[in-house]
């Protein structure tokens, strides 16, 4: 059977060809579909299948069958289209032509091969991307008079049409060269007259058929973002559009080519027509939606017609007023038609729906903005629109305050009632309607709160009493119940939170007494669990936004701070995370505070502080406790006096090091103390605990870290022989078991501690330094000596920030570096481009690393190792992943640089060069690597810079094997690319190939050209 399909000398054998797509599309056993499979892809790579294509569209009944063998017919036209002789290509058009005009001839046939049509348009379009304007004059006319035979060819005209201009007005970058984009939006402009013509003959006359006045609608969409001007505005296509707009079948069509013409912006030149078309929209939308209909009710109980009639509102009232809301401004009528089109808008601020509240957002972000940045900035705004400056009422920036204050009043309330949750905030509501701690952020809410954010800081900017008081009346209502729920607590708080900073200091500090004060007797009268953790969690957040006032009232800080000492012994879910984490937030703000002796007090605050220590963090869980004692070693960085650092430093270490000295003492009677599944917990909560102090005390760690270090070194010894054994032992089965996974971590704790404080010493880095030499065997040995599934990759990154840090004077330790860590690495992650994740990304960090601090050292390696280096880089630019392909191809830029000034300049490129250019060509031309274009080019382009920059005074050619010597660098490289390409790319011919490279030669120098060349050439 499937020779019997392989052998194309004759006609197809079509009904076994239905046969096999039915078997690759049916229910059939596994191994049927895959033979078929095999079949299918060996048909479609036979080189004359294509001639079979029009015997199967005429004798198949089968659709997937007809879809396949316009797949075949697809990738000709794509791929070898001007390779065909003429007869052959105007075969293929008109066939396609004839068979789209059969069946768009009558309404059944129509309707019943709509998916085999629209298939056929698209190959038609894929031909005249090579055929139109130059050998296909007549397209455009011969299409507009098809359409006028019959409304069902009128609509599939519409159709073909619109993916024309899609085609060449949006998806054409990377699919054509830049001169042919031009000369298609070229030929469609100047043509457009016989289009427009056709659309206004369909929406004029009113056509019975609402599918052929939708499809014209979405045509003219398509359009509209590109047309002359005076198509849209001195023709009666407006006025069409306006009157059939209130339609129901039609309004979501109107509404949004009506928002593409109010999109475009055009100066002085159309100012009436913009206002009449606003007014008259205004007019036919009241008849729609009467002022006060309830919208964000009616969108919740909407079809999905009626909802997409209110988002495409949306988009038309945003998109109106960027672009005309100052000319809507100008006259009494149109500020009256404003207000309303601007309550529409609020209303539909209200709705339920994320997308829809996006639109509207981003819209008040910039009116808001717009009208801030006058009032602070009123010369330059006037002078922008040509106005006289007018101090006092009239100026025409008060007048604008005057006009838009209603709107912005009720906008506040907007902003108040759906604040979205800021990052700060860890108690959520589950679906259950249970408070909880939540488990993942989501980053469009915080995206949200941001812009939320601003836009109510420029509101309150331009109002602050109504600010003030609009929140002081909500919270009111809170107090006494009428309008007291979770969720309006929640978001009058996160914007009470939000606004900090933008009253004056008097004004906000009264205010925030005010509300904390609320806050508390809220928290004593209500009831209940939950209502207290979610109102604690308010309190929280609302004092962690106003450091400055905390800075400048000590007892009110103090009272704060004792209040959340308090929260951390409160267990509900959350409750405690949130005070931990808001403590760490006012010390971060406050640090100096804690350090210094308060009025009427006798100490520093941290002192006692670190007294009652133990009492404080009793109920905490491990992680809560790192984060409290990352606050307190904040409060200590703050501290100046040396002697009073060290001291709390020891006092506030007294716990964890206490426990240390036991369980080393232990260890150092028998070492298998060590082994104890809770001992191994307590030693990572102690580094844990460390790595949080270091995190905040940076240097200053320095005395903790010098009483640890080489116990700490021979624990990891230890617990590394442990899990080699464990692994020798039980396979790899037994790196996933939760003993060695518990040992793994001590390890990569104790790496990532002194990574912290390396990492941390600033513009110390002999400290961490002095560290180095011990860290040679018990870490980078072990490393080498250990089996690839117990290596940790934090090895990679602490090596990797020694070198950031110390730079160059870790040149001599680069070579046991490279020794320890770098072959035995490649080998774990070249053999495919999946396992170790993290080594890969680290083992590249290393790398730039060493290339960029101590590059001298790569002169050092042998070349069988340099070879290993250059291959690596290779291999890394080859990945998948984005950011592996990313590092590869700096540090190849990098290093390419960093040779070109090097003594080893024409040694390294001799070898290098081709292989280099080889391998970026075959990424460049590979669809997977696309992200990496850029880099691509810039590599390109320093390797076709460097031929003539004088830096080689050799030949890049091996003079013993190539008979005929080049005149110089540039022509050989000239030659080999012309070479390389030619043969790895048969369907271009020698004169093409030649012509692209000698544009890259001549353009190397001048960027954009030079990327433009290489586009083209894809």
């Amino acid at each position: 059977m499937a020779e019997k399909l392989r052998d194309l000398s004759h006609p197809i054998d079509v009904p076994l060809l239905d046969a096999t797509v039915a078997a690759f599309y049916g229910t059939g056993s596994k191994e049927e579909r895959t033979a078929a499979d095999q079949i299918l892809r060996e048909l479609q790579n036979n080189p004359d299948m294509w001639l079979q294509v029009v015997h199967i569209l005429q004798n198949s009944q089968n659709l997937n069958t007809k879809f396949f063998a316009l797949q075949v017919l697809e990738g000709v036209i794509k791929y070898r289209w001007n390779a065909l002789p003429v007869e052959q290509r105007d075969g293929i058009k008109n066939y396609i032509s004839d068979v789209i005009v059969q069946l768009s001839m009558n309404e059944a046939s129509f309707r019943r091969e709509r998916l085999y049509v629209n298939k056929l348009n698209i190959i038609l379009i894929q031909v005249l991307k090579h055929e139109w304007p130059a050998r296909w004059k007549s397209f455009i006319p011969d299409l507009i008079k098809a359409a006028k035979s019959s409304e069902t060819i009128c609509e599939n005209c519409m159709t073909i049409l619109k993916l024309l201009s899609e085609e060449v007005f949006d998806f054409s970058r990377g699919e054509m060269t830049q001169q042919k984009i031009k000369d298609l939006k070229h030929s469609l402009n100047s043509e457009f007259q016989l289009i427009h013509e056709l659309c206004l003959y369909v929406l004029s006359s009113a056509s019975q058929r609402t599918e052929l006045v939708r499809t014209t609608l979405a045509t003219l969409h398509a359009f509209l973002s590109w047309i002359p001007v005076g198509y849209i505005f001195q023709s009666p296509l407006l006025d069409i559009l306006l009157k059939i707009f209130p339609v129901v079948s039609y309004r979501n069509l109107t509404l949004q080519c009506l928002t593409e013409v109010a999109s475009l912006q055009f100066g002085d030149v159309y100012v009436m027509q913009y206002c009449n078309m606003y007014n008259f929209f205004m007019v036919q939308l009241q008849t729609i939606l009467p002022p006060g209909t309830n919208i964000p009710d009616l969108y919740a109980n909407g079809s999905g017609e009626a909802q997409a009639f209110i988002q495409n509102l949306a988009l038309f009232f945003t998109a109106f007023f960027k672009s005309h809301i100052r000319v809507l401004e100008s006259t009494l009528e149109n500020r009256n038609a404003l207000l309303m089109g601007l309550e529409y808008l609020i209303s539909i601020s209200y709705v339920d729906d994320t997308e829809v509240f996006k639109v509207c957002l981003d819209y008040w972000n910039l009116l808001v903005l717009e009208l801030f940045e006058a009032q602070h900035n009123p010369a330059t705004t006037a002078s922008m629109m040509g106005l006289q400056m007018v101090d006092g009422l009239d100026s025409p920036v008060s007048q604008r305050r005057q006009l838009y204050s209603g709107p912005f009043s009720k906008l506040r309330m907007l902003m108040i009632c759906r604040m979205a949750k800021p990052e700060e905030v860890l108690i959520v509501e589950d679906e259950n309607g249970n408070i909880v701690r939540e488990t993942m952020k989501d980053n469009d809410v915080l995206v949200q709160y941001k812009i939320m954010r601003e836009t109510l800081i420029y509101l309150a900017h331009l109002d602050h009493e109504d600010t003030e008081q609009q929140m002081l009346t909500k919270l009111s209502k809170q107090l006494n119940g009428e309008d007291w729920s979770w969720n309006n607590l929640n978001t009058l708080c996160w914007a009470i939170g939000s606004i900090s900073g933008s009253m004056v200091e008097e004004q906000e500090n009264r205010f925030l007494v005010m509300v904390i004060r609320d806050l508390l007797n809220l928290c004593e009268i209500t009831k209940g669990k939950d209502n207290k953790a979610v109102i604690a969690s308010n309190i929280m957040y609302v004092v962690g936004q106003y450091p400055k006032f905390l800075r400048a009232h000590w007892k009110f800080l103090k009272t704060v701070v004792n209040k959340l000492f308090e929260f951390m012994h409160e267990t509900h879910p959350g409750v405690q995370d949130m005070a931990c984490d808001t403590f760490l937030k006012i010390v971060q703000k406050c640090k100096r505070k804690f350090v210094q002796i308060q009025l009427g007090e006798t100490e520093p605050f941290v002192s006692e502080l670190l007294s009652g220590l133990p009492t404080t963090v009793a109920d905490l869980e491990p992680h809560q406790i790192h984060t409290f004692y990352e606050s307190v070693g904040q409060m200590i960085q703050a501290e100046c006096d040396e002697q009073k650092r060290d001291e709390y430093l020891q006092r506030l270490m007294d716990l964890p090091n206490k426990k240390w000295v036991e369980i080393i003492g232990q260890a150092r009677q028998s070492v298998d103390f060590l082994k104890d599944q809770d001992v191994i917990r307590t030693v990572l909560n102690i580094l844990q605990t460390n790595t949080s102090v270091a995190i905040s005390l940076g240097p200053y760690f320095f005395t903790q870290i010098k009483c640890i270090f080489l116990d700490m070194l021979n624990v990891y010894r230890m617990y590394s022989e442990l899990i080699s054994n464990s692994i020798a032992g039980g396979g790899p089965f037994a790196s996933r078991t939760s003993y060695v996974k518990l040992l793994r971590s001590v390890k990569r704790e104790t790496l990532k501690l002194i990574e912290t404080f390396i990492d941390k010493t600033e513009d110390q880095p002999d400290l961490g330094k002095q560290f180095v030499q011990a860290m040679m065997d018990p870490v980078l040995g072990d490393y080498a000596r250990n089996v690839p599934d117990a290596r940790e990759s934090e090895v990679l990154s602490l090596f990797a920030t020694i070198i950031n840090k110390c730079k160059a004077t870790m040149m001599e330790d680069v070579p046991r570096i490279f020794e320890a860590v770098f072959e035995c690495t490649l080998e774990m992650i070249t053999k495919n481009f999946e396992d170790y994740p993290e080594h890969r990304l680290k083992f590249f960090s290393l790398l730039r690393a060493i290339a960029t601090h101590c590059f001298r050292a790569l002169f050092s390696l042998s070349s069988q190792q340099l070879k290993l280096v250059v291959d690596s880089i290779n291999w890394a630019f080859r990945h998948t992943e984005r950011n592996i392909a990313e590092t590869g191809l700096n540090l190849l830029l990098e290093m390419l640089k960093n040779f070109q000034v090097s003594e080893f300049c024409n040694q390294f490129y001799r070898t290098y060069y081709l292989t280099i250019e080889q391998e970026i060509f075959a990424v460049l031309t590979d669809t997977f690597h696309k992200p990496g274009f850029k880099l691509h080019v810039l590599v390109l382009q320093h390797l076709f810079c460097l031929v003539d920059s004088g830096s080689l005074t050799e030949p890049l050619w091996d003079v013993s094997t190539v008979p005929l010597p080049y005149p110089n660098n540039m022509v050989f490289v000239r030659d080999y690319t012309i070479k390389l390409l030619g043969t790895s790319f048969p369907n271009m011919t020698t004169t093409e190939v030649t012509q692209f490279v000698d544009g890259l030669f001549d353009s190397r120098k001048d960027l954009p050209t030079f990327k433009d060349r290489i586009r083209d050439f894809l």
